[in-house]
């Protein structure tokens, strides 16, 4: 299995640097529709397994539609803040708002819902996962594109600060891991695991700060709050699981389990790099 494990990563880690590296911010957005897409498809699977459906189609349409607000978003005019990172200020198109198309969900769910052939006792359940889809999934996770438009170095840094964490986690968890983190959850998480967790992301954010153009203090503040943000989001991952009464969310990686397992992290920690950067970053 470990073998597998590390298989897998070598060839998913250099495709998924290459797209960001020499891809535009289409293709950037392009992958991340199909993760967010699988992504979904898995956490609704998880769903039915507590009788709960959702509303699939019309959830992943509109979770396509945010994707794309998200792009047109980030096609703006640019002020520069170091030589690698460029911050929009000002829209270049009018676009549909997150908020808009929030809108759009509800009314067309509750279309469905009272329309629809979906029995009484189903339509709390049922509008409650897929909401729950575009507020846990989507709309964080969208913030990939955001960043790869402000610096394809900042998305490669927010990927890596996660990637890294979870190595130091991992062998920390094994080697000196003694008091749990949350054993009902995840029961091979340990504190121990969690600080060097933390200490990985901190080292990723003092070595890329030239690169990317960051100040050293910014980058710590940074990276110590969006790996506490994706530790949070593993741990929920993992409730999730635990709530459906299995081990991973799907079998599409080998060794490695779903796309929903490899992302987990990752979809609450990217919007703290996201509006840090807007809200500190840029007002500096």
């Amino acid at each position: 299995m470990t073998s597998l494990r590390i298989l897998t990563a070598a060839v998913l880690i250099p495709a998924v640097i290459a797209v960001i590296w020499w891809g535009n911010v289409a293709l950037v957005t392009g992958v991340v529709a199909l993760v967010v897409l699988l992504a979904l498809l898995e956490f609704f699977t998880l769903g039915e397994r507590v009788g709960l459906h959702g509303y699939r189609v019309w959830t992943c349409s509109i979770a396509v539609a945010m994707l794309f607000e998200q792009w047109l978003a980030s096609q703006a005019a640019r002020t520069a803040l170091s030589p690698h990172i460029e911050m929009l200020y000002q829209p270049a198109r009018i676009t549909p708002s997150l908020q808009f198309l929030l809108i759009v969900f509800a009314i067309g769910a509750g279309g469905l819902a009272v329309f629809g052939k979906t029995p009484l006792s189903d339509i709390l359940p049922d509008l409650s996962i897929s909401a729950a889809a575009l507020l846990f999934i989507v709309i964080p996770f969208s913030a990939a594109i955001r960043i790869d438009a402000v610096s394809p170095r900042l998305l490669l840094y927010a990927l890596v600060l996660i990637w890294v964490g979870d190595t130091f986690a991992y062998f920390a968890g094994r080697w000196v891991g003694r008091y749990k983190l949350a054993p009902q959850l995840s029961p091979g998480k340990t504190w121990e695991g969690a600080a060097a967790n933390l200490l990985g992301s901190l080292l990723v954010g003092l070595a890329f700060a030239r690169w990317v153009g960051v100040p050293k203090g910014h980058m710590l503040a940074m990276s110590g709050l969006a790996n506490v943000a994706g530790q949070i989001g593993d741990l929920l991952e993992s409730a999730y699981k635990r709530c459906a009464g299995t081990k991973d969310s799907g079998s599409l990686l080998p060794g490695h389990g779903g796309i929903l397992d490899r992302i987990d992290a990752l979809i609450l920690s990217l919007p703290v790099v996201w509006y840090y950067l807007q809200l500190v970053l840029a007002r500096q």
